[in-house]
């Protein structure tokens, strides 16, 4: 229906152009000065496609590509803010060699492209595991499980094709979940089970901190308040805290 109504629409403009250029004809009697200006417009309609296409559509395809990564990040803040800071912190504890690149995740104000940069770099060649004999794999199945309708509203937005590694994290925690969900009993797992369990917590976390260095240099870069928070909630920080000025607190004491 909408091809028919395309080609109607066509067929009456092309009637309404040749019945335009008549009148002129009929009033001035001057076909050399109608054809003159009808080949002038005929060949700067491919500079007007030219302008459209390459330059105009790429302006506005670039521009609705930025809205959607930006949305993206809103995404991948919220994923932080509900559930990802308090799986880095977990797993990080169980980390053994944690102090190898503790230090080099402690991100300041100060960092440059070139330092997220080197420290993305130092990731790559790090190897991110868990101690299996220290899970509370019990805790953590209530945690994930109680995150499983956000994780799947996450898996769900259609921003997500825009980034293939938030994608891929999403997936990994999806599927730890699912493991944990499925087991009724952690008393008494089989060290092969536990490997197993292991295995997809490390694949989660080594992702987690990727993402989570990735974002921070997108806060950045953006959003210096939202920075700044990051910094004092930065699960690798010991001496991290959410308090502003912290060396300035008063004495009292806060009653739940």
């Amino acid at each position: 229906m909408k091809h028919l109504q395309g080609i109607g629409l066509g067929i009456t403009l092309l009637a309404l152009s040749v019945v335009t250029y008549y009148i002129h004809f009929l009033i001035f009697r001057d076909a050399h000065h109608i054809f003159i200006y009808m080949i002038g417009d005929v060949g700067f309609v491919f500079i007007e496609v030219l302008l459209v296409t390459l330059i105009i559509d790429q302006l506005l395809e670039r521009r609705d590509r930025q809205n959607r990564l930006e949305k993206l990040n809103m995404l991948i803040g919220v994923f932080f803010s509900e559930i990802g800071t308090e799986l880095l912190t977990y797993f990080s504890k169980l980390d053994p060699h944690l102090d190898q690149i503790q230090k080099e995740l402690v991100v300041r104000t100060d960092w440059s492209e070139r330092e997220f940069f080197r420290v993305s770099r130092s990731l790559n060649a790090y190897t991110h595991k868990v101690e299996p004999d220290k899970l509370e794999l019990e805790k953590l199945r209530q945690f994930l499980i109680d995150q499983r309708r956000f994780l799947l509203a996450l898996l769900e937005n259609p921003n997500l094709i825009e980034h293939e590694t938030f994608t891929e994290l999403l997936r990994s925690v999806f599927h730890l979940a699912e493991e944990l969900k499925f087991r009724d009993c952690f008393a008494e797992l089989p060290g092969e089970d536990l490997s197993h369990l292991a295995g997809d917590i490390d694949r989660a976390y080594g992702l987690l901190v990727r993402e989570w260095l990735a974002y921070m240099q997108h806060l950045k870069d953006n959003f210096p308040y939202f920075f700044s928070l990051a910094m004092r909630t930065n699960p690798f920080d010991k001496q991290a805290s959410v308090i502003v000025a912290a060396s300035a607190q008063g004495s009292g004491t806060c009653t739940p």
